[in-house]
């Protein structure tokens, strides 16, 4: 059943990114596709573990939250780069990352430095080291916020 999403997310994505229906383009996009069908079922009988085409609802509430607060942060960005020199305070710190499962830790770091004003600079043994244009973001970090947020959509055990 997997397979058939797959077919179809594939498909799709083929033809956006194309343009062209013609006969053999077209036979070109059907093989490929046929390809990475293999390729996905020889996985799936390795490794026991189908991969399933996207995560609906999580994703779709993950990547709105994200871009709202990758825009509000452009906006203070924005803000703090035209202001005063003085506002500008670099910070770097270690946040603690133990209450999000390991298999999420990656997307937090890059969540944080998708994030305008931070960088994720190093994921090492339960922590994130942060660099930052200002220390009140390193502040925001460490009172958990975006942590509660992956937690709360992804799940703490997921």
């Amino acid at each position: 059943m997997h397979l058939g999403k797959w077919a179809t997310l594939l498909s799709v994505f083929w033809l956006l990114l194309s343009g062209y229906i013609q006969p053999l383009l077209l036979t070109f996009g059907v093989i490929s596709v046929f390809i990475v069908l293999v390729v996905l079922k020889r996985m799936d009988a390795v490794d026991q573990e189908p991969k399933y085409a996207g995560a609906g609802y999580q994703t779709i509430r993950y990547f709105t939250w994200l871009l709202g607060q990758i825009a509000l942060s452009s906006l203070h960005v924005t803000k703090l780069i035209w202001g005063s020199s003085k506002q500008v305070s670099p910070a770097l710190a270690k946040i603690p990352v133990a209450n999000i499962p390991p298999k999420h830790r990656v997307l937090y770091a890059n969540s944080i430095t998708l994030t305008p004003g931070t960088l994720s600079v190093d994921l090492k043994d339960g922590e994130i080291t942060v660099h930052a244009l200002q220390e009140s973001s390193i502040e925001e970090l460490k009172q958990g916020q975006m942590e509660k947020k992956i937690t709360e959509i992804w799940g703490k055990n997921k």
